[in-house]
């Protein structure tokens, strides 16, 4: 083998191992991630942030 497809090799070797030892890391941050909190008495249809605008009762209220 010359020096050009051993350093091929050696590169692909290295970028397995790269994506093995992320896959690792993303498996731990998975299993350590609190699930979201939840919102209670929230209000009901779309996020008002969304939209730039608030609505209740029929009266907007931009801010």
């Amino acid at each position: 083998m010359n020096s050009a497809d051993e350093k091929k090799k050696r590169i692909a070797d290295a970028a397995e191992r790269a994506k093995a030892e992320a896959a690792e890391r993303r498996k731990q941050r998975d299993a350590s991630a609190k699930p979201a909190a939840q919102e209670i008495n929230g209000r009901d249809g779309p996020e008002p942030v969304r939209y730039g605008d608030w609505e209740v009762g029929g009266i907007a209220t931009d801010f």
